[in-house]
């Protein structure tokens, strides 16, 4: 966490940018229950979009959709989103659409398309332990759309998403194969690709395909969590990959991290991994 304001986590990604990485911010919070907060929020992401631009921080910013009405009016939602995406676009920059549990997986993926269509700057988050996933970025690829390569981290039953580790990491592999064929398309027809986990396996995968593919720094990057296996960061930078940061910060994170601990077990062992790995880490004191 960087703090529960915005300006705490500017605070907080000051050295991260003076080192020369880019940030990605999530303002935590979902699920509004009113007009009037989805427009709080939308003026809230452009804020953001404007602090980062005017501090000089290279950094985009992710959106979660039921944030911005989705649940009550996805018209609205629509209506908030391209004024956030084009309030990037006016700064250059780019906007990453969350991916938040299966409910809202197609209605997520029809707004994206038209915002895509519209300002050309938007990404979105695909969850490898989703059955559907692979014909969705089939769909996606056309529109050159950057994909977040995510393993998914909501409790979701047998019928639409693997529940076995092993099998979500072959959904994964096979994923980033896939994108990994699309990244050797002539320049013009490929997206950008950000391989968004912590697992060293994943990563030590990826790598050797970046390096057996000769797949340029400026069509992909690693993501990782604010202070989550530090030693996987470091190890990433050290082996010339470009890697994002992403930043949560919000009041609203307590309910967050409690309700993902309840929505899936997998995610506490991550956590308790992840602080385990933090201890025995050389670069931890």
């Amino acid at each position: 966490m960087a703090g529960e304001t915005l300006e705490e986590a500017l605070h907080a990604i000051a050295p991260i940018s003076r080192a020369g990485r880019p940030v990605i911010l999530n303002h935590l919070g979902e699920n509004v229950v009113t007009p009037a907060e989805a427009r709080l929020a939308c003026d809230s992401y452009v804020r953001m979009l404007r602090s980062l631009h005017d501090a000089g921080i290279n950094g985009n910013i992710a959106v979660k959709l039921t944030q911005l009405a989705l649940d009550l009016d996805p018209q609205l939602c629509l209506s908030f989103t391209r004024e956030i995406a084009a309030a990037a676009a006016a700064m250059q920059n780019s906007i990453e659409v969350d991916m938040e549990g299966s409910a809202y997986t197609e209605a997520t993926l029809r707004i994206l398309e038209q915002v895509q269509r519209e300002h050309g700057n938007a990404g979105v988050a695909i969850q490898a332990y989703l059955s559907r996933s692979q014909a969705d970025l089939e769909k996606l690829l056309p529109l050159k759309v950057k994909v977040r390569l995510v393993k998914g981290a909501y409790r979701e039953p047998a019928s639409i998403a693997f529940q076995r580790k092993n099998d979500v990491d072959a959904s994964y592999r096979k994923l980033l194969d896939r994108m990994f064929d699309q990244l050797l398309l002539p320049d013009g027809h490929a997206p950008r690709l950000a391989i968004a986990t912590h697992d060293p396996a994943l990563i030590d995968y990826a790598c050797a395909k970046i390096r057996d593919l000769h797949v340029r720094p400026d069509q992909y990057e690693f993501q990782m969590l604010l202070g989550i296996r530090r030693d996987l960061q470091q190890k990433v930078l050290s082996l010339g990959h470009p890697l994002r940061i992403y930043v949560p910060f919000g009041e609203a994170w307590v309910p967050y991290f409690m309700r993902r601990l309840s929505e899936r077990p997998a995610n506490l062992l991550f956590v308790l991994r992840s602080l385990l790995a933090e201890a025995k880490s050389p670069d931890s004191n």
